[in-house]
């Protein structure tokens, strides 16, 4: 009888990748070895022992088949989380791990007297059932009244085939235990003939494999979710690089301002997305000649990534363009900036530094707002300019924005950016870096080749936030 198999175990402990492979390979052999066993088994059913030791090699076949599976799910997906102290709430599942030890779940047996309609269970199948086992075991007529009514349709057929056609039966359905529990069993029988070759009787053999198939449709279900968050990634990437390429500015390489006339600036800026997300951030860089001959300069940086920081970005580009062509100058355009930002539906935060340059008198006219001021590098050496006072956007009502001016020489080189440049540095520390590019700066043939120095330099480091750097130099 197979009630040796419901022995206890000692309680199954989250094993390591290691310990889970070499459980793998010892499930394997075992399996191989009791699969030797059951082709040594006769097949004939002439012997009760030997056919219940075959129905035991069959049972146990499927139950390390399904080990063998839960093991590789539990070594190839992703870490078990540490178990709880306590026990989980019922309605929480517990982690693969935990439940390792239920995988080999509890087994019954039962024949069935065609000839006498009597019944044996064995005490486990009573267990399994919630039967009270006191109580008479239930003929196969009788069977069905456990079964869930979709399910009984299923019961039947397999019993039917294996009384007229002598088919094995080997199948699952649902019972609902008198405390009104749903459990998943599975079943596997064989008919037992009498010399004229009509069923005379029916044994079987049944498991509870309900947590072995909630523990499946739990994987399923996290792998469909996985599936549509993956989708939905990939969909608010795209998006996000989408609407950030159509607002930053087009061109590609360098770029001279103005259009007309003697070029006076030299420009070139490049993005550089962070390697630890997969999700455009809200950093931009801007170079736009305005309607008076002036040239807006600007860089910046949305807190937040995606669709929602890109498209926010993209409103205060607009608003940072559309202020500079009305004549705004920087320190006034910064605190609309700033009342903009406050009064958006969804809360956040922004710096930035503006810079407004007017060739005739070579004058640099900026202001901040809590952003890194601009480098500026001339004859092979480079400082910061001081910062004009000016708080976060989006921190406060109300601010108001100093501005400052600098006067430019030609071959001067102004290098904006955004926090992130220099990566695993921030501050001062990144400044530094930054400053200690100035001679090779300083022999660059233009702006595209300062912008590619910085790349080389900081660009293939792993970053954990996106960048943006912005090379102005001054030709004439």
């Amino acid at each position: 009888m197979p009630s040796h198999l419901s022995a206890d175990r000692p309680a199954a402990q989250p094993p390591g990748r290691g310990s889970v492979d070499a459980l793998i390979s010892q499930t394997r052999r075992l399996r191989g070895d009791v699969d030797a066993v059951r082709r040594d088994t006769r097949s004939d059913g002439s012997d009760p022992q030997e056919r219940w030791q075959r129905a035991l090699c069959d049972l146990a076949l499927h139950q390390l088949s399904d080990l063998d599976e839960h093991l590789a799910q539990l070594r190839d997906g992703p870490a078990p989380a540490s178990p709880a102290p306590a026990a989980p709430p019922a309605d929480r599942p517990e982690p693969p791990a935990a439940r390792l030890g239920s995988l080999l779940s509890r087994v019954g047996s039962a024949e069935w007297n065609l000839l006498t309609d009597e019944a044996s269970w064995s005490g486990e199948l009573y267990q399994i059932l919630g039967r009270d086992p006191a109580a008479a075991p239930l003929t196969l007529d009788e069977l069905p009244s456990l079964v869930l009514d979709e399910d009984r349709p299923k019961l039947t057929a397999m019993v039917t085939h294996c009384l007229v056609d002598a088919k094995p039966i080997d199948g699952e359905f649902r019972i609902v235990r008198p405390d009104d529990e749903i459990r998943t069993v599975h079943m596997m029988g064989e008919p037992v003939l009498d010399s004229d070759g009509s069923a005379a009787s029916m044994w079987a053999v049944l498991r509870d494999v309900s947590a072995l198939r909630r523990s499946q449709s739990e994987v399923s279900e996290t792998r469909d979710s996985l599936q549509r968050h993956r989708h939905h990634a990939q969909t608010e990437h795209r998006l996000a690089v989408e609407l950030q390429e159509a607002v930053l500015p087009p061109w590609r390489g360098s770029l001279r301002l103005p259009h007309g006339g003697p070029a006076t600036l030299d420009l070139a800026a490049r993005y550089l997305p962070s390697s630890a997300s997969a999700l455009i951030g809200g950093d931009w860089y801007d170079a736009l000649e305005l309607a008076d001959g002036d040239t807006l300069l600007s860089v910046g940086d949305l807190t937040g990534h995606g669709v929602a920081a890109t498209s926010g970005m993209a409103t205060l580009l607009g608003a940072v363009r559309g202020m500079a062509m009305a004549g705004t100058q920087p320190g006034q355009l910064m605190s609309w900036l700033n009342q903009l930002l406050d009064a958006t539906v969804q809360p956040a935060l922004g710096s930035a530094v503006c810079c407004r340059y007017r060739p005739q008198s070579r004058t640099l006219t900026w202001a901040q707002a809590g952003h890194p001021a601009p480098l500026l590098f001339r004859d092979g050496t480079g400082r910061r300019l001081n910062p004009p006072d000016g708080v976060l956007l989006g921190a406060t009502s109300g601010a108001v924005y100093a501005q400052a001016e600098e006067t430019l020489e030609v071959g001067d080189v102004l290098l904006l950016h955004t926090d992130g440049l220099v990566p695993r540095h921030s501050g001062a520390d990144s400044v530094s870096h930054l400053l200690d590019l100035a001679p090779r700066l300083g022999g660059a043939r233009d702006a595209q080749d300062c912008v590619r120095l910085v790349v080389e330099e900081f660009g293939d480091s792993e970053r954990e936030d996106d960048a943006c750097v912005l090379v102005a130099r001054v030709t004439s």
